[in-house]
């Protein structure tokens, strides 16, 4: 896909809020909207203590509040009507609004939380984004715009009617917004204010839909793609290749309006592509991956990005010399634990995270498939270890700084891939990590067990079962994969008096597609991923160093950056 132009955005207080230090939002929504908009490589943010009379070369101002006074009001109408964007974000103690704006306040919403609705679910500028979201309030309401050609983006629910806190509209060659949300911590909210300053800048909210081929179709990731496009609005499965006939006969069952072929090269000639999606065995990622970058591809590999960091890097080399997107499966970033945990540490439940260990295993016969061969997998941690690897660095964001592994190969013989393998991870921070893939435990350790200085987590594995009523044999037990069954998160924290509270965390609503909508999300309004790229070099550095001591019987590797 295209760059996305640079958009350079000024944010300030106005003179009001200014002088009523705290105003009636409860947080620095303003610094909460420059860490936001400033993870994105092309918006420009220039954070203000005042306005500045002088506009030139902004494209956007966004104030937390509404009014200034008639100088610096003057100067924004200026702007506006000359082609900028002003977004307003108004306090709920402000009762009135300039007329620029086109909307004044109504009744303060005073409530602990709304329900928040988008009101234009054809308007591009709500792709992806959740029909309803809960806000914390206050929230003052907007009148009813009368403006001319002023739209309606939000409303929240009130007593049995719905309340507009969300308005824009055009003014002269420019626009205006007016947006009431006392709270911008909501990470759609944030998302919502964003494509309005994208608007603002007189930037299309979305570009036309990113047309997916699919290179490689195994039947579980293979559906979950195929899946996942079709469901996300701005994506779009056109083509699926596999060498494997029985493959592309499945392919073609489960998307019978998908063209089906055999040659990844006639995706790579293909116009009609803008992204593929190589879903083949690791040890043929980075080949794969610099033929369609070559052939001006954005790609999306599966975990493992790749098997060493030569090639990892190089792939990530091609990608922006070329201005592509390179971006890895890590899905089980949506995964709803991993998110609940999260969640307790942004929200300072934690304290500072200093130790994390995660396992997954069991007792049984590895996979039979090429899984199990080292030279194709790359070794066992590099299966479900690119997804607990990655798990660790999103959880502890400082540069590793040493690695150390060791492995068992004691009873499946007849796979190359070990029975175990652990692997520590020391972090520039002090912090420690480790991961362990166990085939051969008889007793499985917990999933998750992490330390802060504040509280600790430990996460139980959950053995899960339905039952459907047979007429022969009475009834058929069908038992669902530990690995796909959200584990039982308690959080423990010491109490004043000394004793440790044990508290079940709450999971979040499951997003089975999260990773194609943030894919979507990112190609077409530049919105940030969830998974950066730059994270799963470091997975891949983190596996190559364990791969060399486990080989050197525990020696101490550098290793992911």
């Amino acid at each position: 896909m295209k760059a996305h132009p640079p958009i350079r955005v000024l944010l300030a207080p106005s003179s009001t809020r200014a002088a009523r230090p705290g105003g009636g939002r409860s947080s620095d929504g303003l610094g909460t909207l420059a860490a936001y908009w400033s993870s994105m490589s092309h918006v420009d943010v220039d954070r203000r203590g005042d306005l500045p009379e002088d506009l030139g070369g902004i494209d956007v101002v966004v104030t937390d509040g509404g009014n200034a006074d008639d100088r610096v009001l003057a100067s924004i109408e200026q702007f506006v009507r000359a082609g900028g964007g002003w977004l307003a974000l108004a306090d709920v103690r402000e009762d009135g609004l300039p007329a620029l704006l086109g909307v004044q306040p109504a009744a303060l919403l005073e409530t602990a939380e709304l329900r928040v609705r988008l009101a234009q679910p054809a308007d591009p500028l709500v792709a992806r984004l959740p029909d309803v979201m809960y806000v914390p309030g206050p929230m003052r309401a907007l009148g009813e715009p009368a403006a001319d050609g002023a739209t309606v983006v939000a409303r929240a629910d009130w007593h049995y009617g719905r309340a507009p806190v969300l308005v824009h509209r055009p003014v002269g060659a420019g626009r205006v917004a007016c947006a009431t949300f006392s709270s911008v911590d909501h990470p759609a909210v944030q998302q919502l204010l964003y494509r309005v300053v994208r608007r603002l800048a007189g930037q299309p909210v979305e570009q036309p839909s990113v047309r997916v081929g699919m290179l490689g179709y195994p039947q579980s990731v293979g559906r979950l793609h195929g899946e996942g496009a079709s469901a996300t609005p701005g994506l779009e499965l056109r083509v699926v290749a596999d060498l494997d006939r029985e493959r592309r006969e499945q392919a073609g069952r489960d998307f019978p309006a998908v063209r089906v072929i055999a040659s990844g090269e006639e995706i790579a000639a293909d116009p009609e592509v803008d992204l593929v999606v190589i879903s083949t065995p690791p040890h043929s990622h980075a080949r794969l991956a610099l033929r369609m970058l070559a052939a001006d591809k954005n790609v999306v590999c599966e975990k493992p990005l790749a098997l060493t960091t030569r090639d990892a890097e190089a792939m990530a080399a091609q990608a922006d010399a070329r201005g592509l997107h390179l971006g890895c499966h890590q899905n089980r970033r949506w995964d709803v634990d991993y998110r609940a945990i999260r969640q307790a540490r942004d929200e300072g439940r934690l304290g500072d995270l200093f130790y994390l260990e995660t396992f997954v295993g069991g007792y049984e016969h590895p996979c039979g498939l090429w899984h199990s061969e080292a030279t194709i997998s790359g070794g066992t941690a590099y299966d479900w270890g690119a997804h607990y690897l990655d798990w660790i660095v999103g959880l502890i964001r400082d540069p590793v700084v040493a690695v150390t592994a060791t492995s068992h190969h004691r009873v499946w013989h007849d796979v190359t891939n070990a029975d175990q393998e652990r692997i520590n991870v020391r972090f520039a921070g002090g912090q420690e990590a480790e991961f362990l893939h166990s085939d051969i435990a008889a007793v499985r350790k917990p999933k998750w067990y992490v330390l802060g200085t504040a509280g600790a987590i430990v996460g139980h594995w959950r053995d899960e079962a339905s039952y459907e009523p047979d007429p022969v044999v009475h009834y058929r037990r069908h038992d669902y994969p530990a690995t796909e069954t959200p584990p039982r998160l308690t959080l423990y924290r010491r109490h004043p008096s000394g004793q440790l509270l044990a508290e079940e965390l709450a999971l979040p609503e499951r997003a089975p597609f999260g990773f194609h909508e943030n894919l979507a999300d990112h190609l077409l309004t530049g919105e940030p991923l969830v998974a950066p790229l730059a994270d799963s070099v470091k997975v891949v550095g983190i596996l190559e160093a364990a791969t060399r001591s486990a080989a050197g019987g525990g020696t101490i590797e550098a290793g992911g950056g």
